[in-house]
């Protein structure tokens, strides 16, 4: 587990921006789960953060200094700014969001990266159909939550797993899953089966581990398996794989691995998609928000205890 002594705190005067680049003010970082994985000297789809690196995280902000024609002060934009207060970052590595059409937080969330893995990672490579049966682990998370509602949006229904009753009240109540297995207080494996009488279709993975195993158990013929994480394995010193994956050959199944900046030349589709359903209420958002700079790393273990609900922000400043 991160813990705060594996972070240092400290404070550097705002160098001179250069040609193009723009200096924010960093409002609210987004804290995910894959910055545990980026703290790993190992080999991944991006470089770990190095020993000394400013901490990696996405964030939004406000502009308040600008050498980039397409950026002036009091824009509020949205970029992969770090865990600090301050930020300078070439004009091409933001865009520009507005904080009247939705709260600057959810621009982290379900109109973010967040948001962005839901829609890819159910629609391209979970290929969902009407009537399918889609299941999906971490389900009042912030990838979980989105992934339910597109599902429900494309005439799927919609199973989610969530730890403990509230978690679940809030993904059949607030989000509108079909249903939602408790892992903390049900066998899982024996939920999925009530729940999936006909097996699981497209089975939504972010956890890994047991509760991966239980969802292969369930599969229907020809079922998809989208990993898009492991958060049960990140702290661990030894990953552990699925031992029942001759399922997958059983019915003819599929597992494949999805990445979001992957998909980065199609942001803008999705984008349109997300806000359309967003301000439709066809997707709900929750943002759960910790305030303070200095408590990041005591938000960060949050990620790995279960104690958040939807999409977790550290709130920096006041907008």
């Amino acid at each position: 587990m991160p813990a705060r002594s594996d972070f240092c705190f400290c404070e550097e005067t705002v160098r001179t921006l250069g040609d193009g680049e723009v200096l924010v003010k960093v409002l609210y970082i987004s804290l995910d789960p894959a910055m545990r994985g980026w703290m790993n000297d190992a080999k991944s789809y991006i470089a770990p953060v190095a020993v000394g690196e400013v901490m990696r995280a996405g964030g939004a902000g406000r502009v308040v200094a600008s050498r980039n024609d397409k950026f002036a002060s009091g824009d509020h934009v949205v970029g992969m700014f770090g865990v600090q207060e301050f930020a300078i970052a070439h004009g091409n590595q933001m865009h520009r969001v507005d904080p009247s059409v939705a709260p600057l937080a959810t621009y982290l969330g379900a109109l973010g990266m967040p948001g962005m893995t839901a829609y890819f990672g159910l629609l391209d490579v979970g290929k969902p159909m009407p009537g399918n049966t889609v299941v999906v682990s971490a389900a009042a998370g912030a990838v979980g939550s989105v992934v339910g509602q597109i599902a429900k949006i494309n005439g799927c229904r919609a199973i989610g797993i969530a730890g403990g009753p509230a978690k679940c009240a809030h993904v059949t109540g607030e989000l509108g899953f079909d249903a939602c297995v408790d892992y903390k207080s049900e066998d899982v494996r024996t939920a999925l089966r009530r729940h999936c009488p006909d097996g699981i279709d497209v089975y939504f993975d972010n956890v890994g581990g047991a509760i991966l195993e239980d969802a292969l158990a369930c599969l229907a013929m020809r079922a998809r398996v989208v990993i898009c994480g492991a958060i049960s394995q990140y702290n661990t010193a030894t990953v552990k794989g699925p031992s029942n994956y001759l399922s997958l050959l059983v019915h003819r199944a599929s597992m494949t691995g999805m990445v979001v900046f992957d998909y980065a030349a199609r942001y803008g589709e999705a984008a349109r998609d997300l806000a359309a359903w967003v301000a439709s209420g066809a997707v709900k958002s929750r943002e759960d928000v910790v305030a303070g700079l200095d408590n990041f790393p005591e938000a960060l273990a949050m990620l790995f205890t279960g104690e958040n609900t939807g999409k977790l922000v550290l709130k920096v400043a006041d907008a």
